[in-house]
């Protein structure tokens, strides 16, 4: 079992079809793509030692597919990282992955990549001769297999509770990944085009697996990433369009649309790897109509723990629509997700308790890490740290991490559950729920706000609209407005980084 053998198998049956455009600059059939992959297969061979791992520290861009592909053709494992991290960050991966070969874009910020050049890794550019010269090696032959388990992509943790752990991904769990988003997640086909707006290092960069296999097309946008004019030009003249994003990013593209419906050309857009609250979500099917797709997933189950497919978005028939819309949807084709308490029993229907996984989608093991896998994937299950709740139809609720559970006067308060409450005031754009230390209850609750522009929130006016929907005691003690909220490079809030910003400054 090879992931290379997707790639090889579609350019024998559609030898002609596009596989990738990099606007403006490139364009592979599905045969060229072939034929330069084991090119570069051939010359990796002889930079790299067999099994060992290749950084590919790449912006968004055709050589990232092709690498990839000559990564697992040629034995080895590939290590994406998000262009956008600190360069300690980066040199942190290379020297823990024992990575001696990196591929970087031209337009990565030289800096970091010259800071990070501090161990002994050997730095290529895409955009450069050298890379063009790997490209005149004799081809290798297709590869005859490689062993399910060995590792084919090995994701780097975003790091926000501590050092970054390293995620081994083999070829077994990415097939699995690959199934299940063709079975559950999107009928992909030749003729669509995959635009890949968010970093190809994290979700965008997995689907393109699948795509492959399918025979679609990559399209990778000019800037090299998500710039909300240029995806609203994509829309309006590429047919079949679909992309991964944050919930943040679906949110800018409703703002720049205004809520009109102009996208004929629009075939889905894929969304997680953060909460897509209700209020948004209906705004944002108001403006695209039924083509969101929801997934939740972690590095350690790549983008295949559950999914709220279409129908589901929009689906009333039973009068709980907006409960769906609340949750990330049922257990993906051969997942098994349970919800289990502090001994790894499953909890009761309704009942909160921690998300665990099992199935051939679930990693390897965190590099380097025997303690912390063990911990992990303590009694078969991946113990994934979010709290949640399933209803009696199999619908999986998050309420939050477990380590931003709020106790405030031995009562739990769950994040999210009040900033759903707060997106519901007419002058809350964005909100982020956290915990801070008090002398009387233990921790008391803190709304940090991002203002709608034109509105200006009172906190009376607040309180009483939080009375109204949630318990006294969960509403926020403080409110906090900025002008945004920390994220990082996948848009996920960072509320440890927003715990320091509002801590008082001590003496």
């Amino acid at each position: 079992m090879n992931l290379s053998h997707t790639l090889f198998r579609t350019a024998r049956r559609l030898p002609g079809a596009i596989a990738v455009i990099e606007r403006d600059r490139i364009e592979l059939s599905y045969e060229k793509l072939a034929q330069r992959t084991l090119r570069l297969a051939a010359a990796l061979r002889r930079l790299a030692e067999p099994g060992a791992p290749v950084a590919l520290l790449l912006k968004n861009c055709a050589a990232y597919v092709e690498l990839l592909y000559a990564c697992w053709a040629a034995g080895l494992c590939a290590i994406p990282i998000n262009t956008r991290l600190h360069a300690k960050e980066i040199g942190f991966i290379l020297d823990d992955a024992g990575a001696r070969l990196c591929f970087v874009t031209d337009d990565a910020d030289t800096a970091t990549i010259d800071a990070a050049r501090g161990g002994a890794t050997h730095f290529i550019d895409v955009d450069s001769a050298d890379y063009r010269k790997l490209l005149h090696e004799d081809p290798l032959p297709p590869p005859s297999a490689s062993a399910a388990v060995s590792a084919a992509w090995l994701f780097y943790t975003s790091g926000t509770t501590g050092r970054p752990k390293g995620v081994v991904l083999t070829h077994r769990n990415l097939l699995a990944m690959t199934l299940n988003y063709l079975t559950d997640v999107d009928q992909a086909q030749v003729g669509d085009h995959l635009l890949h707006a968010a970093p190809m290092s994290h979700g965008s960069g997995l689907y393109t697996i699948p795509n492959i296999a399918a025979g679609a097309t990559q399209l990778i946008p000019a800037t090299r990433g998500f710039d909300v004019a240029e995806v609203q030009h994509v829309i309006a003249f590429t047919p079949r369009v679909k992309f991964f994003a944050a919930p943040t990013m679906v949110m800018r593209l409703v703002d720049a649309y205004g809520g009109e419906r102009e996208t004929p050309n629009l075939k889905s857009i894929i969304y997680g790897g953060g909460p897509m609250y209700v209020a948004d979500s209906l705004r944002a099917l108001d403006c695209f109509g039924p083509r969101l797709v929801q997934i939740y997933g972690q590095g350690e189950a790549p983008m295949t723990i559950t999914v709220l497919p279409a129908a589901d978005h929009i689906d009333d028939h039973d009068g709980r629509r907006l409960d769906r819309l609340g949750s990330v949807g049922r257990a993906q084709t051969g997942v098994e997700v349970a919800v289990l308490d502090a001994d790894d029993r499953p909890v009761t229907v309704g009942e909160i308790g921690e998300v665990c996984v099992r199935g051939d989608v679930v990693m390897a093991g965190y590099l380097n890490n025997p303690e912390a896998t063990a911990l992990t994937l303590a009694n078969g299950w991946l113990h994934t740290g979010d709290l949640g709740h399933f209803d009696a139809f199999g619908y999986l609720t998050l309420v939050d991490r477990s380590k931003d559970l709020i106790i405030s006067g031995g009562s739990n308060i769950y994040p999210r559950e009040v900033e759903e409450v707060l997106l519901l005031h007419p002058a809350v754009k964005e909100v982020a729920v956290i915990g801070e230390p008090d002398a009387q209850w233990g921790e008391s609750v803190v709304a940090v706000i991002v203002r709608r522009a034109g509105h200006i929130p009172d906190d009376k006016d607040l309180d009483l609209f939080c009375l109204e929907h949630i318990a006294r005691f969960k509403r926020p003690k403080r409110y906090i407005y900025v002008d945004e909220l920390p994220k990082n490079a996948t848009g996920k809030v960072l509320k440890r980084e927003l715990r320091e910003q509002i801590r008082p400054p001590q003496g």
